[in-house]
C-alpha cells in the first residue's frame, strides 16, 4: 500500500486547493443541483468553498496530500462557515425554482451538527483522475488526529452516497439524511473520538 504525504495547507496553495474541490465537487449530487449550469457552477462553487470552509486556511487546518491529488478542510471547534457569505451567495447565484428546497436542507444540516464544540468537515476532495488510489483515505486519517488528541467529535455531511463507506471505514456513524423537495438526500455523519 502506498504511502501519501499530507501536510498542512498555507494561504498561498489557497487558490489550487479551491481548483482542485471545484473539480472534484463538479459530478456532486448537491453541488450540480445547487447550480445544475456548468457555467453558474463554474462561476460559484468556488466562491461557495470560500465561504464554506475557506477558514480553515486561516486556522491551519487546511491540508494537501501529494502536491494537489487532494485536500481537505476542516473547521476547528467554535469555527464556523461564514454564514452571512453563504446566505448572500446562495440567494443571488442558486435558481430561484430551489431556493426554498435549498434554504430548508441547510436549515436541516444545521440541526444535525453537535451542540457541543466539534470539528467539522466541510470539504474532502480528491481530483478525478486521481481517486481511488487511497488519497481521501489518507487525508481523514491525517485530519482525524486532531479529533482524537482533543477527544472532540468529527462531524461532517456526505453529499455524495458513494462516500459513505469511506466515512464508515474511519469511524463515522450515518446520523440520518437530509432530503427536501428536489434536493439529493444529504447524509449526516459523527465520529467519536
Amino acid at each position: 500500500m502506498a504511502t501519501h504525504a499530507v501536510k498542512g495547507a498555507t494561504t498561498a496553495d489557497e487558490a489550487t486547493i479551491i481548483d482542485v474541490v471545484t473539480l472534484a465537487f463538479s459530478v456532486d449530487p448537491a453541488a450540480r443541483w445547487s447550480w445544475a449550469d456548468p457555467h453558474q457552477y463554474l462561476e460559484h462553487f468556488p466562491r461557495f468553498i470560500r465561504a464554506f470552509g475557506g477558514k480553515a486556511f486561516a486556522h491551519g487546518s487546511a491540508h494537501l496530500v501529494d502536491g494537489y491529488a487532494g485536500a481537505a478542510l476542516w473547521l476547528p471547534p467554535d469555527v464556523h462557515p461564514d454564514e452571512a457569505a453563504l446566505d448572500a451567495l446562495m440567494k443571488s447565484t442558486v435558481p430561484e425554482r430551489i431556493q426554498k428546497d435549498v434554504f430548508a436542507v441547510v436549515e436541516q444540516m444545521g440541526r444535525y451538527h453537535p451542540n457541543e464544540p466539534h470539528w467539522y468537515l466541510p470539504f474532502i476532495a480528491v481530483d478525478p483522475a486521481r481517486q481511488g488510489k487511497g488519497y481521501g483515505g489518507a487525508l481523514l486519517k491525517h485530519g482525524l488526529v486532531a479529533c482524537d488528541r482533543d477527544r472532540s467529535l468529527a462531524y461532517l455531511e456526505s453529499t455524495n452516497p458513494r462516500n459513505i463507506p469511506l466515512y464508515e471505514r474511519h469511524g463515522f456513524e450515518l446520523l440520518g439524511t437530509i432530503q427536501i423537495g428536489t434536493s439529493p438526500p444529504i447524509f449526516p455523519m459523527l465520529r467519536k473520538p
